[in-house]
């Protein structure tokens, strides 16, 4: 049996229109996803500061808002800045004492590795290693003007973009209440608006939730990193005790960052304790290595999930998606935007539910009827 489908001319138009509509839409956000990037976490940003912000203004006489969001700017100013002030010193300190160790660990290294190439006879197979790095030298070298410009215009463009997102959310925290006051006034229906207030509620809550619980994870990986160089010091008399509070500052704000961050943390202090003793560092990264995977896999995941409403698989599988889509930025903004499609999800879910059991009611009372008349 044939079926025959006929759709006239307006709908078939119709159709080919929305789709291409639809592709002309993903191709403009794909063009402009730098820009939505920026803007997205100055939003961020603007969310995790409105807090802070909102309690500043409400006591500030006036109850100034710009007042308040200039305040927790500076708050937050003083507070890098005394971080900064503990990070630089001792990695200065490190730095010299490493540049000082260089020399003598090149001679004994040198020393022992002549020893291996005249008993194997890997003279011939050293010698091209080291042509092929010469040659990589001159080659760097000849580019390295060019290098020099293209690093510089990509710190210019970063600092560009920091302070962007700064202004930016800056902004939002001050008109942001302006906005959804405007927002709120469009709506007609009572019922309907306190319902999206809700949603717009909870996803500020997620948002919120997360930032909170990335700052507790670098507080807790900040705080054992402390503890294990000041262990370490008890061990080795090289290692002085009073780095273990620089250690917290560094590994609390690269923590910040997240997947690599912790480990970019754990490595640069790894090379400054082995600039005064290399046991010491050896032993560290070892620990923070197996610290890491329980942080990463259990520990981490655990939080976020609570703060976010999210199990720990869908934390995991959000920040990988995120991190192979959109790079590092990705990685920092899927969790909370996985919290709050979760959000609309259930939000869609209820109402879905809501408008079945209310369909369902009359279809259930014919039914009934029939039965009773069949009886």
């Amino acid at each position: 049996m044939k079926v025959k489908i006929e759709i006239d001319t307006k709908t078939f138009v119709r159709f080919w229109l929305v789709v291409i509509g639809f592709v002309f839409a993903i191709m403009a956000i794909y063009d402009a996803r730098g820009a939505l990037i920026l803007i997205t976490a100055a939003l961020f940003l603007a969310l995790a500061l409105n807090g802070p912000v909102s309690y500043l203004a409400s006591h500030l006489p006036g109850k100034s808002r710009v007042w308040g969001t200039a305040l927790a700017y500076f708050l937050v100013v003083a507070v890098l800045g005394a971080i900064i002030f503990l990070i630089v010193p001792p990695i200065v300190r490190q730095t010299v004492r490493f540049a000082e160790t260089v020399p003598s660990i090149i001679g004994s290294t040198s020393a022992q590795w002549h020893g291996l190439i005249n008993q194997y006879h890997l003279q011939p197979q050293v010698d091209a290693t080291i042509a092929s790095i010469r040659n990589d030298i001159s080659h760097w070298t000849a580019d390295f003007g060019q290098n020099l410009l293209s690093g510089v215009g990509s710190l210019i463009g970063l600092i560009g973009s920091l302070v962007l997102v700064v202004v930016l959310s800056f902004l939002m925290l001050i008109e942001g209440p302006t906005w959804l006051k405007r927002l709120w006034g469009v709506y007609n229906d009572e019922e309907r608006m306190e319902l999206h207030r809700s949603l717009v509620h909870r996803m500020y809550t997620v948002v919120n939730g997360y930032v909170t619980g990335q700052l507790i994870v670098s507080t807790i990986g900040g705080t054992i990193a402390g503890i294990s160089v000041f262990t370490i010091s008890l061990f080795f008399k090289e290692i002085p005790a009073d780095f273990a509070l620089p250690t917290v500052a560094i590994a609390f704000t690269l923590s910040l960052i997240p997947m690599f961050g912790a480990t970019a943390s754990g490595i640069l202090i790894a090379i400054l304790l082995s600039s005064d003793n290399l046991t010491a560092g050896i032993i560290f990264i070892i620990w923070f290595a197996i610290y890491q995977q329980i942080e990463s896999n259990i520990v981490a995941p655990a939080i976020q999930s609570k703060k976010v409403e999210l199990s720990a698989l869908t934390v995991l599988v959000s920040v990988t998606v995120g991190l192979y889509i959109f790079g590092l930025a990705g990685g920092i903004i899927s969790i909370p935007i996985a919290g709050c499609l979760n959000v609309l999800l259930e939000a869609y879910l209820a109402s879905a539910r809501k408008n079945r059991a209310k369909s369902e009611r009359p279809i259930s009372r014919l039914v009934k009827k029939l039965q009773g008349e069949d009886i």
